[in-house]
């Protein structure tokens, strides 16, 4: 299968390239080709005509969205819409990556697809409306909300954490925020099993559980043996910009109930992974 990947130098792109690569993957990054510009993805798409598209571009930064708004939404909503038409104009299939900031954390359980989003802040308000122009323009569409990603490539909390710790003794988290720590070679070959079907639509895919930023990076210290001491703080001690939602996790309810879902729990695929992640920080 012919898939394009845009976005290919980020965490999940750099990952698709190793889970991919059985395939015929092309590859490229913003220099290549700019999402923003309609003409030009559309161009671009037609003359490589792939089978499948993956859009792993997005513009990340959730406090930056706050004072870069029209940036924020001119990569996570324009810049998907135009990737969408492309798509379906070249009648390609098209896996789109969205965001579990798309809730509000009002909810003490995990949420479902269906829950009615309500973001807090401008990249999930970026992203929720993305998703809404791509569902519109595709209809052969995987739009997938993935959370708290960690891997190898670029910056993460797993990798900051092990940073930290080489240079202090006492590290302060948060302890009142809770999501589900995913790793980005999970999300890698779910895309994978389901750009093989056509059971498009809105899918969660995380790992399985939850757990807050204090109970992550206890757990990332513990796996790693290092001895820091890490003091539960609430996110009020810390403002950000940007606001977070207290509870994010996410059900992948839409791709269990088809016999779809093959993401592991969170602490299982963090102890297997870990090590590979520490000698990339070095």
């Amino acid at each position: 299968m012919r898939i394009l990947v845009f976005g290919s130098a980020g965490q999940l792109g750099s990952e698709l390239g190793r889970v991919l690569a059985d395939q015929e993957l092309i590859s490229t990054t913003r220099d290549e080709v700019d999402i923003t510009h309609l003409a030009q993805v559309a161009e671009f798409v037609e003359h490589l005509k792939p089978e499948a598209i993956i859009n792993a571009a997005a513009y990340t930064d959730v406090d930056g969205c706050e004072n870069y708004q029209e940036n924020a939404f001119l990569v996570n909503a324009i810049g998907a819409r135009n990737v969408a038409i492309a798509a379906r104009k070249a009648g390609s299939s098209l896996v789109h990556i969205s965001t579990d900031y798309v809730f509000d954390g009002s909810k003490e359980k995990p949420y479902l697809e269906y829950d009615p989003p309500q973001p807090l802040n401008i990249y999930g308000l970026s992203k929720l409306v993305g998703e809404e122009m791509v569902k519109a323009q595709n209809p052969s569409s995987f739009v997938l909300r993935v959370a708290w990603l960690y891997g190898p490539v670029g910056r993460n909390f797993v990798k900051t954490m092990i940073a930290l710790a080489q240079e202090k003794e006492e590290i302060h988290m948060v302890y009142d925020q809770r999501g589900t720590p995913t790793f980005v070679g999970d999300v890698a070959r779910q895309i994978k099993l389901l750009i093989g079907t056509e059971s498009y639509g809105l899918y969660h895919c995380t790992s399985q559980g939850g757990c807050t930023w204090y109970e992550f990076a206890r757990e990332i210290f513990r796996l790693l043996g290092i001895t820091v001491r890490v003091v539960p703080v609430t996110s009020a001690e810390f403002p950000r910009p940007a606001k977070r939602p207290a509870n994010s996790v996410l059900d992948n309810f839409l791709l269990r109930i088809q016999g779809l879902d093959v993401m592991p729990p969170w602490e299982e695929s963090l102890a297997a992974n870990i090590r590979n992640i520490r000698e990339a920080v070095g």
